[in-house]
């Protein structure tokens, strides 16, 4: 197995981090200033300038989807696209982005909108394209995707309670989301709604996708919700009420019925994303301790030379590879196999890379003494970020269950008069090379 990167993997990851260095990084300074002045829901001059000079290097849209990848379903044109990187290859490119806050942005790939331009790109009509995904893509506006629900368990999707129905040619919306990250943002113009048009439905085709333009009637923000006392302006995570929004019926996304299918499209590469970009704050956190135990000495020596010290970094490094590989496996098997193939590689790098990452943040906190509970240093912020991963696109527990559900279904013990006789060969039952399906979770061993 070569674990070395391609050239193209490593042409496209070092364009990126090189941009970093020489663009982002440097003006790290200006962003926190500028994001500190005035009004909270604002442009940040910085990022916009920084945005410009991205798009002009063709550094811009790298998580679209590949031409092949495309699902769409009404026109054959390929004008919206980007360099058609692969997950794999944007998997690297995610790693070095995650090691500044804003530096996604600059590259238009930030979440929710590259989530949301997939969704578009997939499965939407040459109008919904036209109208939203045109001008997402050249970075004009940004978008909110909206699911998780205050009064309900919205780990399970299927308990949604928005409203979406029918009424001639429009659909009326009414409903109650939290935690609806981007409509802080003076930018965000459009948001996918996930509801229900059929509650009387099977339980998984109830749930539809609807594009609901913001400055629509009836659209209201009840608050914004900070992360440990974090704002995450001017982006932010607000809790928005639905009372009788009327859009189009043209704006249903793929079909009513049809939301936990787009939702599965969108989900699995928006994970990758995530833990990919998480790496990358674990590795400046590291770089972060590491520099700091240098800098300080304690009972006599360098703290560094302090045993305990020794240990947690070479746990850190450990465990940051550990994750890396494994996403990297995932991301190969996405494009190999497909995501529903890939389910539990998903489902394991979800659990993985934010728990990893908070244990490296808690430990260069740690290092840091006082210093690394202030702002100073951005790690408690970064611990913040990261904890709300360990709930975003699916709790821990949600994810851990699926994976359990995938190994029961593996060794599932045999049924009928030769089950003893396979036990009594350490369990090692006559299906090698057999292709097992695993029920509802749709993966085949």
């Amino acid at each position: 197995m070569d674990f070395e990167p391609t050239e193209r993997q490593a042409y496209w990851r070092d364009r990126v981090r090189d941009f970093i260095e020489t663009h982002v990084r440097p003006n790290h300074h200006v962003y926190k200033a500028q994001d500190a002045e005035g009004d909270r829901w604002k442009v940040i001059p910085i990022v916009e300038e920084t945005k410009a000079k991205a798009k002009a290097a063709g550094i811009w849209n790298l998580f679209m989807p590949p031409r092949n990848d495309s699902h769409h379903h009404v026109d054959d044109t390929f004008d919206f696209e980007g360099p058609g990187l692969t997950n794999l290859e944007y998997a690297l490119c995610a790693e070095e982005m995650g090691r500044i806050g804003w530096a996604s942005e600059v590259f238009n790939c930030s979440a929710p909108d590259t989530g949301n331009m997939e969704v578009f790109h997939r499965y939407g009509t040459r109008e919904q394209k036209e109208e939203w995904l045109r001008p997402l893509m050249n970075g004009e506006i940004r978008s909110a995707f909206l699911m998780t629900e205050p009064y309900t368990a919205s780990s399970d999707a299927t308990n949604i309670e928005t409203r979406i129905e029918r009424d001639g040619d429009h659909y009326v919306i009414n409903g109650r989301k939290w935690w609806s990250s981007g409509l802080g943002d003076p930018r965000c113009k459009v948001a996918i709604v996930m509801g229900k048009t059929d509650f009387a439905a099977q339980r998984h085709a109830q749930q539809s996708m609807v594009l609901m333009p913001i400055d629509s009637p009836g659209v209201n923000i009840i608050r914004h919700l900070p992360v440990f006392g974090y704002d995450d302006a001017p982006h932010g995570h607000m809790e928005v009420e639905m009372k009788d929004v009327r859009v189009p019926v043209s704006n249903m996304l793929l079909g009513e019925g049809r939301g936990f299918e787009i939702a599965q499209g969108r989900l699995g590469p928006g994970r990758i994303h995530h833990c990919m970009r998480t790496i990358g704050v674990a590795e400046e956190a590291l770089a972060k301790m590491c520099r700091r135990l240098q800098e300080r000495e304690a009972f006599g020596k360098p703290v560094y030379k302090h045993s305990v010290w020794e240990e947690r970094v070479a746990r850190a490094r450990i465990d940051i590879d550990m994750t890396r590989l494994l996403c990297l496996k995932a991301a190969d098997m996405m494009d190999k196999v497909g995501n529903k193939a890939a389910k539990q590689e998903i489902a394991m790098i979800k659990v993985q890379a934010p728990t990893m990452a908070l244990k490296i943040i808690d430990d260069a906190i740690q290092a840091h003494g006082g210093g690394g509970v202030s702002a100073d240093y951005g790690l408690a912020e970064a611990y913040a970020h990261q904890r709300t991963l360990r709930l975003a696109d699916g709790p821990d527990e949600v994810h851990a269950r699926s994976i359990a559900h995938m190994e029961f279904a593996k060794h599932a013990p045999v049924p009928g008069p030769t089950a003893n006789a396979l036990r009594g060969n350490h369990g090692r039952a006559a299906n090698d090379g057999q292709s097992f399906s695993s029920g509802d979770m749709g993966v085949a061993r």
